[in-house]
């Protein structure tokens, strides 16, 4: 009997995460307290990555990133409507958790699973070389992609962007570290004006570039 060739490219590996078990089946911790629904969008032609943290309770219904309060935020900090946002071709959206991780004691949602980092994103950002600029939102995207050039905390890599992004010389996509959008950072949003006044401009230009 002949085998099968073995899959490749970018389309078989999203049939892998869209699979995926890892976090129930062989969990590090606990495993997930419900069924695994993994979200991303990815292509072979999308010059722009998102990159945040995991999806909320909204996003695990819709099985679509960023529908929520958030990603309305998030598309104005980007300067962009749905419809492009929603277009794979153009922007990737590769959280450091595929699945909702689901909540704490305190009804927040748990950090994203570490089995689908060590699984998944060293693999998905491998087949999208073509990737120029990632968006690092929140800590656990930025301790991914900037290691330790990562500051001590969340404000200080976010006021640190020029460095990240200016940054020569480098291996792989240009790097512009965010905040979260959530509401929670409200009170972040004020006491760090610099952010809408001296970041957003430069990511609305690149974004527009890129896209």
């Amino acid at each position: 009997m002949t085998e099968k060739p073995a899959a490749s490219g970018l389309d078989a590996l999203v049939r892998e995460v869209r699979a995926c078990r890892v976090c129930i089946d062989r969990p590090d911790k606990a495993p997930l307290p419900h069924e695994p629904r993994p979200v991303l969008q990815v292509s072979s032609t999308a010059r722009l990555c998102l990159c945040g943290q995991a999806p909320g309770t909204r996003v695990h219904q819709s099985g679509r990133p960023f529908t929520d309060p958030s990603g309305d935020r998030l598309r104005d900090w980007l300067g962009i409507g749905e419809e492009t946002f929603y277009d794979a071709g153009k922007l990737a959206i590769v959280p450091m958790g595929f699945c909702f991780p689901g909540l704490d004691d305190k009804g927040g949602d748990l950090p994203p699973r570490a089995e689908c980092r060590k699984a998944w994103h060293d693999r998905v950002f491998a087949a999208m070389p073509q990737i120029e600029l990632v968006i690092v939102i929140g800590q656990y995207a930025q301790a991914y992609h900037l290691g330790t050039r990562r500051q001590k905390t969340l404000t200080q890599t976010v006021a640190n962007w020029r460095a990240h992004f200016d940054e020569e010389g480098g291996e792989g996509p240009k790097v512009l570290p965010l905040p979260h959008p959530s509401w929670r950072n409200n009170a972040w949003l004020k006491k760090n004006p610099w952010f809408e006044a001296d970041l957003l401009p430069v990511l609305r230009h690149q974004v527009a570039r890129l896209i």
